[in-house]
Formats: structure tokens, sequence, C-alpha cells
């Protein structure tokens, strides 16, 4: 320490004090990088024996619950007919004194897997309900260039009629509708409002697009619109509860009919699950027998009619000889 004051310097002292040593952490903590590694496979060790546990066994649900007071969570959930939860969302609005005119309502839940890792677009649709269960009447709008066929739409209820003037008005958000209709002469100079519009752009597939001004204005002005959300479930009102329970039974059946069209029939249903509620009352899981349509497969009618040939094929031959 006194070395540099009196003038003299130690061998190799000079090259210390001009360097500083570099000491690596390996090196002055010898034990450390074992440690870690020991760290490590402590670790592994560990989610290892959380792999190799086997999961708790649960305890499987019971049918039907003796009480009337019981948990819930212990339970399957009941599924019930029809006609036979309509009848209990009735009782439910007696019992509750509830509104009587409330909404019913239905949640589906689809399976939207095609083959492989395909699966069904997200979907929206409008149908014609047998029964009509509210006063509201849809705005739609008409896109035409001829006169004639503008005071056709105006006569048959359409909320707004015109052309391409249209286009600037719609872009800004100052004309809104529920439902836009065209006829074919415009179509090609509504390709700016594609993507405005995105679902309601007028299409043929959607029944929105043709010459036949009255009829679309007719379906448009009373349809019932619903769309997918969340990727797989429709929730939609198909009724008022004190209609008759057949009217909210065809209008139920239309819905799901019409939500069927959109799988191709030899796969699975697309309805996976079908719950209805009124209002104020909770969901009622519905059983699915009687409600989705009745699809044969083309496959099991051939191989019928295979085993029909076969069958008289052989008495042919015996009145032959």
């Amino acid at each position: 320490a006194l070395a540099p004051r009196c003038g003299w310097v130690l061998p190799g002292l000079e090259q210390r004090l001009a360097v500083p040593a570099v000491v690596s952490p390996a090196t002055a903590r010898p034990y450390a990088a074992a440690a870690k590694t020991a760290k490590k496979d402590a670790k592994r060790t560990r989610q290892e024996k959380v792999k190799e546990k086997p999961p708790p066994r649960r305890r499987p649900l019971m049918s039907k619950p003796v009480d009337d007071v019981y948990l819930t969570w212990l339970y399957r959930r009941p599924s019930y007919e029809l006609e036979q939860a309509v009848g209990m969302l009735k009782r439910f609005q007696e019992l509750d004194f509830t509104y009587p005119k409330q909404f019913v309502y239905i949640n589906v839940f689809l399976d939207m897997a095609l083959q492989k890792k395909k699966k069904v677009d997200p979907f929206s649709s409008s149908v014609t309900l047998p029964h009509r269960f509210t006063d509201e009447v849809n705005k739609v709008l008409v896109f035409t260039e001829n006169e004639q066929e503008a005071e056709i739409a105006r006569e048959h209820g359409a909320a707004v009629v015109g052309g391409v003037e249209l286009i600037k008005w719609i872009l800004e958000d100052e004309i809104q509708a529920d439902f836009y209709v065209a006829v074919p002469a415009i179509i090609p100079k509504l390709i700016p409002l594609r993507n405005k519009l995105k679902r309601k752009y007028p299409s043929t597939r959607k029944n929105s697009l043709g010459s036949d001004i009255p009829k679309m204005l007719q379906f448009f002005r009373e349809c019932h619109e619903y769309a997918v959300e969340d990727e797989n479930i429709i929730k939609t009102r198909i009724a008022r509860l004190d209609m008759p329970t057949e009217h909210i039974i065809a209008n139920l059946k239309t819905i799901i009919h019409d939500i069927c069209t959109f799988k191709p029939s030899n796969y699975d249903p697309i309805v996976r699950r079908l719950v209805i509620r009124s209002a104020t009352s909770e969901g009622l899981l519905l059983n699915l027998d009687g409600i989705l349509p009745q699809v044969e497969k083309v496959e099991e009618k051939e191989e019928k009619h295979e085993v029909d040939e076969d069958q008289q094929k052989p008495v042919e031959e015996s009145v032959s000889t």
C-alpha cells in the first residue's frame, strides 16, 4: 500500500494497478453454475411429477334429483320437449306476475366444423315467420335510376329510393337503412358501397338483387333477421309469450330449419344445443328430437335400392325358367 508513495514498485504491481482485473461470476462463485443447474433439474422433476399425477376423478353427474332443494352442479341439466318448455315459460309468467306480452328468445349453439380444419363462416340470414309478433316494419332502401321503378318502390313502402347520388350520403352515415335492395342495372355503380354495407350489400343469394321490386319490399319490410355471434352462437327473439303455443313452436322451427341450410346435410347437424327462455325466466334446454329437419342421406337410399334390386332378381329368374 505504501509502495506508490515511496517511489518504488514491486515486480508486476504496475500492471495490476494499470489494468483492472475482470473476474467472471463463475470464477467468483464457482458454486453458482452448479446451483443453477440443480435448480433447473428440481423444477423439471416437479413438472414431470405433475404430469404423471393422474387428474382428479370427478364424480359422475346424477340424472334426476330426489329432493326439491339440491346442488345443481351435481346433476345433469334436464332437457324438455318443445311444447312442454313453452308451457313452463307461460307458467313461470303467471307465478311471477311478470309482463304477459314479453318476448320469447332462443340461444342456438352451433357446430361449425367441416372436414379437416375447415368450418362454416359466421353468417346472417332473414326469414319470413309464419306468425308475426311485432308491428315493427323494417326500413328498406331501394337503388334504381328508373323513374317508373322508383315510383313503384315508393308505392310499396320503400323508405328511401334513389340512384348513385345516395352513395355519398350512405358513406357519410347520413342515410341508414335496415336492408338495401337494388335492380340489376345499377349494381355495377354501387361497388364503392361494398365495404361499407358488407353483409347488407345487395346480392342475388340474399334475394336483395332483382327486378321484382314489390316482392323484395314485401319480404324485407316484414322479415326477421338473425346473425351468428361469437363465432358459434345465435341469440334472437322468436315470439311473444302470450301467443298460442303452436304459433311459438312454428316460428322456432322456421328459424331452426333456415339455420340448418348453412351446413351440408352429410355432416353432423349444425345445431348442437338449443335453449329457450322468456325475458324474465331461466333458460330451458330443449330436446332436439322433432325440431331439426329430417334429412335422409342419399347413400342410404342408394344402398336400399340396390338391396331391393338384388332381392327381385332371383324372383325374376325363377319366373323366366
